[in-house]
């Protein structure tokens, strides 16, 4: 009989220990009430309570925990917007018994908040205002969740907007347009390198006929040069400048013959071959010449040609 009221002695202790010693975790408090009363706050660690006394009431997490909130509102310029809130926010260890007893669901508390600010700030702005001061409202949210918060004992860290999403149909216009603006930057680029193509063709095209006329002159005044050499060669001889002439224009006669024989790409070329046909060809320039000679001198002087005359007459 003595061994089993030992025994239950024991597991008595063991049940008024356990009742009476409690562990609270890291970043928690515990909330303790006396006959149904707040009576204290436990942080982490060993702590007592009075066995079928003091109970514990609740427990409350003080890590910064994180709430998304989707809001939907409309833009200035009506368009219809979803943003997205992250409120990060921690309990205040000085003011765990508000946080406790003054608010039964602190999230649904926070939730209000921050869908009234966002439906007061968002339609002022237009849609394009709203990507660029995202940061404007994440601060109006913050400034007016702090101060509706912290008497509740909860502590607004930061909060952010994650996401700003507008309807579809609004999305694929902005595409549009961004892909039209696009377009048309490429096409201003593809129309300068066009432009720089044309010019740098047309730059090369006048340098080279500049360069050809100048070849041309070039070789003009060489054959000047050596069509007055060689007259000057058949002087020396005897010959008289008259015989010179018609000795050097049927010899260009003869050459070109022999060149146009040679190529075997020319067309068909009928020209006279026989000897005559350099002293004709002389003439025919000499006349030409004599004829300009007076043509200009008559524009000088203001003497009219005698064809021209003869043509006045009648």
């Amino acid at each position: 009989m003595s061994s089993f009221l030992v025994y239950f002695l024991i597991i008595l202790a063991i049940i008024v220990f356990v009742a009476f010693v409690f562990t609270v975790k890291q970043q928690t408090a515990a909330v303790i009430e006396r006959f149904g009363k707040f009576h204290s706050t436990r942080t982490s660690g060993l702590q007592f309570k009075i066995p079928f006394i003091d109970r514990i009431s609740g427990r409350i997490n003080l890590k910064t925990q994180q709430l998304d909130v989707l809001v939907e509102t409309k833009t200035k310029d009506d368009v219809f917007v979803r943003l997205k809130i992250s409120v990060q926010y921690q309990v205040i260890k000085e003011k765990v018994y508000e946080a406790f007893y003054k608010l039964e669901n602190p999230q649904d508390q926070v939730t209000s908040y921050v869908f009234d600010v966002v439906r007061a700030e968002v339609p002022k702005m237009k849609l394009d205002d709203v990507f660029e001061r995202k940061d404007d409202i994440a601060i109006a949210v913050k400034r007016e969740l702090n101060q509706a918060m912290i008497d509740y004992g909860y502590d607004i860290i930061k909060t952010l907007v994650t996401d700003i999403d507008p309807d579809v149909q609004v999305k694929a216009a902005m595409n549009r347009i961004n892909a039209a603006e696009r377009e048309k930057v490429a096409a201003e680029y593809e129309a300068e390198a066009e432009r720089i193509k044309i010019v740098a063709k047309a730059r090369a095209e006048a340098e080279s006929k500049r360069l050809q006329g100048q070849g041309i002159a070039d070789q003009r005044r060489e054959i000047a040069r050596g069509l007055e050499e060689s007259v000057e060669v058949l002087n020396n001889v005897g010959i008289n400048s008259q015989e010179a002439s018609a000795l050097l224009v049927v010899t260009q006669h003869y050459d070109t013959l022999q060149s146009v024989g040679e190529s075997t790409q020319s067309n068909l070329i009928l020209l006279p071959n026989s000897p005559h046909a350099g002293s004709d060809m002389l003439s025919q320039l000499i006349t030409s010449f004599s004829a300009a000679n007076q043509i200009t001198q008559g524009a000088t002087f203001g003497i009219k040609p005698k064809a021209q005359k003869n043509e006045d007459n009648e």
